[in-house]
């Protein structure tokens, strides 16, 4: 099944649900169920960068497993370049895998530590008979240590040899070796010292306009996805509270959480005074989220409909090409950032 969709659409993803069940009693039946991703619809175009904040447990990273169907939904639809991913088998999807790839958190995770960084590098090629020799298999693994700025000798050696910044080099190469269109940038950098971190983010962008990619940046650093992001979407409990253009996002939030947030990065300056937005109360439980809309127990704000209708994710303004949509009842009249 394909649709009817923009050329420009690399990803669209439409009403996705993610359940995951919770179990109790003798017999271990479903008692309930947490709803780590509710009702998203979202579209990623060619070569943009959309990233994916907000707080730990809000959703972002079972959302980008899911659009690679690491973990399978429980409902909805995605689409990448038109099909519809979320109905094809396993021999399918073992196809579609070259064309999609993820970056983990934890390069010390991520990689195994009894397979030399040529093993590592080989693997996706040998399983997507990419390379037609061994001396062009040696040679697609050298110009992947190339791109990502290491040295041919490191071919020889094991993770355990290497700091966290070169690991997390070698997992880009892990992923560009099949020369995917669309990678899952699942927090890369977090795990890394800050120094670090930049060296990463601008290599990720090097190799964004030199081989084309098209990124989901998930992060919760919100200063690294400005940084990075031709998009930003903002999660809450499940949901997407935000989207917009990240400059105008960061300057003009139109929704109190992501006003929350963004008064939370700290400005390099003693005599810059910013007002800090403290959240009351505490994240509502993903098993039984709150009635109305998911905000608004913690928002100043919410008046009797927000506890009673959940507002939907409409446009509020635009921002150059794209639209700027907020799911508050009361969007147009939260004020920009001072």
């Amino acid at each position: 099944m394909t649709q009817n969709t923009d050329s420009d659409i690399l990803i669209s993803v439409k009403n996705l649900v993610k359940k995951f069940p919770v179990k109790g009693g003798i017999l271990a039946r479903e008692v309930a169920s947490v709803k780590a991703v509710s009702d998203v619809s979202f579209e990623i175009k060619r070569g943009e960068t959309l990233g994916l904040v907000g707080e730990s447990g809000c959703g972002k990273s079972t959302l980008g497993r899911c659009i690679l169907r690491l973990i399978e939904p429980t409902s909805g639809e995605i689409f990448f370049k038109g099909q519809n991913i979320t109905q094809l088998g396993s021999a399918e999807l073992r196809k579609l895998r070259r064309n999609m790839q993820i970056i983990f958190q934890d390069p010390y995770a991520s990689l195994n530590p009894r397979m030399t960084v040529e093993d590592i590098l080989g693997e996706p090629l040998d399983i997507h008979k990419l390379a037609v020799s061994r001396e062009d298999r040696r040679a697609r693994i050298f110009k992947l240590l190339d791109l990502v700025g290491m040295r041919k000798e490191a071919i020889a050696r094991y993770p355990h040899e290497f700091s966290g910044g070169q690991r997390q080099r070698i997992c880009i190469a892990r992923a560009l070796a099949v020369e995917p269109e669309f990678i899952v940038c699942d927090e890369p950098v977090s795990a890394l010292d800050v120094s670090i971190q930049a060296q990463i983010v601008n290599l990720m962008q090097d190799l964004q306009k030199e081989l084309k990619l098209t990124y989901l940046f998930i992060a919760h650093d919100l200063k690294v996805v400005e940084h990075i992001s031709t998009r930003v979407a903002v999660m809450y409990l499940g949901k997407i509270a935000e989207m917009s253009d990240a400059e105008e996002l960061y300057a003009h939030p139109k929704h109190p959480y992501s006003k929350a947030l963004l008064s939370a990065i700290p400005i390099p300056d003693p005599d810059f005074k910013k007002e800090r937005i403290i959240l009351r109360g505490d994240v509502p439980s993903p098993i039984s989220p709150p009635a109305g809309c998911y905000f608004h127990p913690r928002c100043s704000m919410a008046k009797e409909n927000c506890k009673t209708t959940a507002p939907e994710l409409r446009e509020v303004g635009v921002a150059g090409s794209h639209s700027h949509r907020s799911s508050c009842h009361f969007a147009e009249n939260v004020t920009p950032l001072s």
